[in-house]
């Protein structure tokens, strides 16, 4: 989900309301959050197809400086939309979000030098319970927009989705209606 925001501007800048719980609660999204996270990168840096299943952790992303390409793909077993993946160019003057539930993989692509996005996650980080998917799946066939991205040895070696499905991690993943 692509979330926009109003933004309250005027010749000293502006002021724009990130996150009201009352306001994501009406909307359905998720109102508490336990983590948050700042990462930077330099361009054509890749991070992901990164999940978390232990516990099964949402994210709500956003670009405060430079720009960067942002990247959702459904990974829940039995889901109508396993496979189809959202993604969307955003720079830090954008005031939007992108929210990816618990069951998504989620990355992005640093467009520029010192791109810097901030996240707010359902869950706290468990190293034995996060995987990852190969970027370059060509079964999910995402359209990055960098063809030669550095990558970390995990994003290199990532399996395709097809494999991550048969994944006892993948298996507590499931779509429920």
């Amino acid at each position: 989900m692509l979330i926009e925001h109003e933004a309250f501007q005027d010749e000293r800048g502006f002021f724009v309301e990130v996150f009201r719980n009352d306001c994501f609660r009406e909307a359905g999204l998720p109102s508490t959050f336990a983590q948050f996270n700042h990462s930077a990168s330099a361009r054509n840096v890749l991070r992901g197809l990164h999940m978390q299943w232990d516990p099964p952790m949402g994210k709500l992303m956003r670009v405060i400086r430079g720009r960067a390409f942002l990247v959702a793909v459904d990974i829940r077993l039995g889901s109508p939309t396993l496979g189809q993946w959202f993604g969307v160019e955003l720079g830090e003057s954008d005031r939007r979000q992108v929210w990816a539930p618990a069951g998504f993989a989620r990355g992005f692509c640093s467009l520029e030098d010192d791109t810097q996005i901030q996240y707010l996650c359902t869950g706290t980080y468990n190293a034995r319970g996060e995987g990852a998917i190969l970027w370059s799946d060509a079964a999910l066939g995402i359209k990055w927009p960098v063809a030669d991205p550095i990558l970390s040895a995990k994003d290199s070696n990532a399996p395709v989705l097809t494999d991550w499905l048969k994944t006892p991690g993948a298996q507590s993943l499931r779509w429920q209606q």
